[in-house]
């Protein structure tokens, strides 16, 4: 297995992503490999801090670096030797087996799109989070930004790949299915989340709660919870904001702790072909170590065969 890391991605590249990187190779089984996208002598000079030997590496000659906040589709025509371009190009000719970044979230996703493409049946992918519970467990939020305009059918589909992720990821036998909503009954809502709530509740191979409100959302009601990326984005912003304050005031615990995004490193964008991990901007090392070994257990769970096997047999 190789997985494959974009150096250059994030606000403190490249001095996080190789750090993290190192940390991660000595967490990896030994037959598995880290491929690194970027300037070679950048590559090096950093390995070096570290005392790293190159030779544990596959060190892939990038040139360019595509920055934050680009237009994506400009990037990768002007940039077509770019740590993000050419990663994508060696993961749809399946030369890496997973491709992970800190870089712009919009440029990751037009890579994702236009290289590695959606699986068949797939209308939008999406990009989830997961929600620390009180009582050690979490759930999953899904989406939380690439799609703030839904429909219907997208959002059942979100159903259906948050239902799966959860089950070979987060390993849930069973998962429960909510439905981010204002209120418990079946017609509160937009009249979007009342036609979502419908189609839910009718799709037999989902484990569908009903509606789950705000203060619900911490609790053991749902495993999984739906919601467009509009909302869902607001939301996970808010999580981070209000985690940021409590920590900020010394109101620091073990579950406070849990929120913190390294230890969770990436959100992967579920319904395309292969895994395609996205980290925060200001990821630390210890987040982009995580995002490698979560790209790793997403490889070797077979997420995006039983993605496949789904959505050969749904249709609306």
């Amino acid at each position: 297995m190789i997985l494959g890391l974009d150096v250059m991605g994030g606000d403190h590249a490249p001095g996080v992503t190789i750090a993290g990187a190192v940390d991660a190779l000595d967490a990896l089984p030994q037959e598995t490999k880290i491929a690194l996208f970027g300037p070679r002598d950048v590559i090096l000079t950093e390995l070096g801090k570290h005392n790293a030997d190159p030779q544990c590496f596959d060190i892939v000659e990038c040139p360019e670096v595509i920055a934050m906040g680009e237009s994506p589709i400009r990037a990768f025509a002007a940039k077509p030797y770019s740590s993000i371009a050419i990663g994508f190009k060696f993961l749809k000719n399946k030369k890496i087996d997973a491709f992970s970044s800190a870089g712009d979230t919009g440029v990751m996703f037009v890579g994702a799109i236009n290289n590695v493409e959606r699986i068949p049946g797939i209308i939008r992918p999406c990009i989830s989070t997961v929600v620390p519970r009180e009582d050690g467990k979490v759930n999953l939020l899904l989406d939380v930004g690439l799609n703030p305009d839904c429909r219907v059918d997208v959002m059942y589909q979100f159903a259906i790949l948050g239902y799966i992720y959860s089950k070979y990821i987060l390993k849930i036998p069973e998962p429960k299915v909510g439905l981010l909503n204002i209120g418990a009954e079946e017609k509160k809502g937009s009249i979007l989340t009342q036609s979502v709530h419908q189609i839910l509740k009718d799709a037999s191979e989902l484990n569908f709660v009903g509606n789950v409100e705000g203060i619900e959302m911490f609790t053991e009601k749902a495993d999984v919870i739906v919601t467009d990326g509009f909302t869902g984005n607001i939301v996970l912003k808010q999580m981070e904001a209000m985690t940021s304050i409590i920590v900020r005031r010394g109101l620091r615990d073990s579950y406070i702790d849990s929120f913190n995004y390294e230890n969770f490193g990436g959100t992967p964008i579920l319904g395309i072909n292969a895994p395609v991990f996205i980290g925060h901007g200001k990821s630390s090392a210890k987040a982009i170590k995580n995002m490698i070994l979560a790209s790793q257990e997403m490889v070797h769970s077979n997420l995006i065969k039983n993605f496949k096997k789904a959505f050969k047999h749904i249709s609306l």
